[in-house]
Formats: structure tokens, C-alpha cells, sequence
């Protein structure tokens, strides 16, 4: 009884299935339908091939662009300001009156110091005279030799009270010269700091106005001290080319270092350089940041990629290199120097290879890839 029971339940499990399978036009269970795999899609990237050549390598830092002289202008007498000779913002040159301080003072001190001139020379003739007349009488025993003597005396104390009149007028006309103030450099004034019809002192500190030069000018920055031994030897080649730029890394203007200071600042362990650039055009700004690359050397046929192309990873730097049939092999390097946009490949690549330089983000090892138009580019 058992054994008809078992054979009926099969016979309507084979019935149900055959009547399902129908309905659906298969059987699954005579003849499974086998899904075809979907073809891989390949995913758009941009590339670049490695290639020999020579490459710059930078140092790089931040810089403060510093007048080539700078020159806060002060007086050296008091006095009332009568003129102020200059424009704010303009350029002055050298000699040139900027400012002007009532000069009558210091005229009548002058004058004065003349006069005694005059005087003293007057009493030092009539000394030397009655000298004269006192030495030929001494001859003829007339009068003492100590009277001939008193009036030698009065004549060497009568010169010295002449040249201390000489030193005083020269004292004199150095004032009244300075009523006068002149532009020691060639340069742009600044804004003025004091205006006409002011009383102003030597003893002022706040000045009259700043004149910088501005062509050339200086670029001054600091580089850790470990960049010392590299400097110095670079110096011995050469001049050595020094590039300030904006804050977009736009070049303004190329220089030449030209300071090497002789200490290292202790507190950040960092030694200052100074470089000097031409500026005709202007473009640099006393106080303004700018960053600064320094050619330290040229790496000669080197292996260079974008430095884009480089990835990090828990095993240190990858690429992804485009094999045959352009499926991609994710590749352990070794990385040289970088700049901005190049990186100097050690180890790991071959001449001629090409490396993904964009879309990393969405392929891995044996993605199949797709080049896009135009992207295959040359290392910057």
C-alpha cells in the first residue's frame, strides 16, 4: 500500500511540473535555458605615454616680494612744511626736492655766523699787525720780548676763533641745506604721511613718506635647512633660475637667486634665500605673497609621466598601465622627484607604456578601458 502511495505522488509531481512547464512554453527540467553573459562595458579614461626626457626638479616654498631699497623719509631740522614737491604713487628719482621747510630760520643763523666770521677776521688782521710792529721793536730792545709774545698769543687764539667761525657757518648752510629734502633713491612714493603747512621734527618718527624701489626687486623665502648642501652646489653651476608664481601657480616672473643667508633660523629650522628679479613690467608688489620654484637640477632622460597618473595605496604609489586588448594592470612603482605636473618614474615602467591619467576612480585591475578622444597626452 505503502509503495502506491510513494508512486502516486511522484506522478502528480511530474504531472504539475509538465503542465507549469508547458504554460511557460520550456520544461525546465528536460531542458534548462542557459542566459548569455552580457558583454563588459568599457569604461572611458584619459592616458599618457611614458617617455624619455629631460625634466627640471623644483624646490618649492612661499615668498614675500621686498623692495630692492626702501627708504622712509624724514626730516633732519624742524621747521613748517611750505611745499611738498611729489605725487603720491609716482615715481621720484634720485636728487629730486620732494619737500620744502621754511628756510628763513635758518637763513638768519647763517648770516649770523657770517658776520662773526667777519668780525673775528677783522680783530685776527689787527692782531698779526700790532705782532709785526711788536717783533721789530724787540730787534731794537724797544719793547719786551714778553710783549712780542702776548701778542703771538692773541694771534694764534684770534685764528683758531676764525676757523671755529668757518665751522660754524658750515654747520649753518648743512641746515639750511636740509630745509630741503631730497629723494635718496630712485623709486614710487608711497602715501604722504604729512601734509603742507605741518610743523614736522627731526625727532618724528612717523616720517614724511616711503619711496621703494621697485626695478629691480627682491623675492625672499625659506626652504628647510636640508636645502642648504643642494643650494650651494647648484650656485657653483651657475646662476641659479628662481620662478615666483600667483596663488593659481600662474608664472609672473623668473629671477636669479642671489642671497644665501649665513645663518639657519633655529625656531622653524628653515634657512632664507633671497632672489632678485628685473620687474620692468611691474608685477611683482612689495608685500605681496607669491610662491617660488627653484631649478635645483635637470634630471637627464628620465622617465616622466603626469603626476596625475600616480595613485597611493596601503603598498605605496601605483599606476594603472593599458595592456592588450586595453585591459588595464594595476602596477606597484617607484617615484623619483615630483613637480607641479611631472612625476620621475625609478622603477616599475617601460618606455613607451601607457598609464591611465584619469577616471582611476572607476576601473581596478583587468577593467577593460576605452580611450577618449583626444586624451592620450604628453607629461607636462
Amino acid at each position: 500500500m505503502r509503495k502506491w502511495t510513494v508512486t502516486a505522488v511522484v506522478l502528480l509531481a511530474a504531472g504539475l511540473a509538465l503542465y507549469f512547464g508547458t504554460a511557460r512554453g520550456s520544461i525546465p527540467f528536460l531542458a534548462p535555458s542557459i542566459a548569455p553573459r552580457p558583454p563588459a562595458i568599457a569604461v572611458p579614461v584619459s592616458a599618457a605615454s611614458l617617455q624619455r626626457r629631460d625634466v627640471p626638479i623644483y624646490l618649492t616654498g612661499l615668498g614675500t616680494v621686498q623692495a630692492y631699497n626702501s627708504v622712509l623719509v624724514k626730516s633732519r631740522v624742524e621747521g613748517q612744511i611750505v611745499r611738498i614737491n611729489f605725487s603720491e604713487g609716482k615715481d621720484v628719482r634720485t636728487g629730486d626736492v620732494i619737500v620744502e621747510i621754511d628756510p628763513r630760520p635758518y637763513e638768519a643763523v647763517l648770516n649770523q655766523a657770517l658776520a662773526n666770521k667777519l668780525k673775528d677776521e677783522a680783530q685776527l688782521e689787527n692782531a698779526r699787525l700790532d705782532l709785526d710792529r711788536l717783533t721789530r721793536l724787540v730787534a731794537t730792545n724797544a719793547v719786551s720780548k714778553q710783549q712780542a709774545d702776548t701778542a703771538r698769543a692773541l694771534v694764534a687764539q684770534l685764528d683758531a676763533t676764525v676757523k671755529a667761525d668757518q665751522a660754524l657757518i658750515d654747520m649753518a648752510r648743512t641746515q639750511l641745506d636740509y630745509t630741503k629734502i631730497h629723494s635718496p633713491i630712485d623709486g614710487r612714493a608711497g602715501t604722504r604721511m604729512i601734509d603742507i603747512g605741518n610743523m614736522i621734527r627731526a625727532t618724528d618718527t612717523a616720517g614724511i613718506v616711503t619711496i621703494n624701489q621697485l626695478n629691480p626687486i627682491f623675492v625672499s623665502f625659506a626652504l628647510p635647512a636640508d636645502s642648504l648642501p643642494s643650494m650651494r652646489a647648484r650656485t657653483k653651476d651657475g646662476a641659479v633660475p628662481v620662478i615666483a608664481q600667483d596663488t593659481n601657480l600662474v608664472d609672473l616672473a623668473t629671477g636669479t637667486l642671489t642671497v644665501i643667508d649665513n645663518q639657519v633660523n633655529t625656531a622653524t629650522g628653515t634657512i632664507t634665500y633671497k632672489a632678485t628679479f628685473a620687474n620692468s613690467d611691474e608685477v611683482l608688489w612689495p608685500g605681496q605673497f607669491v610662491n617660488v620654484r627653484v631649478e635645483l637640477d635637470i634630471r637627464r632622460d628620465a622617465l616622466a609621466l603626469p603626476v596625475r597618473a600616480v595613485q597611493q595605496g596601503p603598498d605605496g604609489p601605483f599606476v594603472f598601465v593599458i595592456g592588450p586588448g586595453r585591459i588595464v594592470e594595476k602596477r606597484p612603482i617607484k617615484v623619483g622627484p615630483l613637480s607641479k605636473s611631472t612625476a620621475i618614474i625609478e622603477a616599475g615602467l617601460q618606455a613607451g607604456e601607457m598609464v591611465v591619467t584619469d577616471g582611476q576612480y572607476r576601473i581596478q585591475n583587468g577593467t577593460l578601458v576605452e580611450l577618449l578622444a583626444k586624451s592620450v597626452e604628453e607629461p607636462g
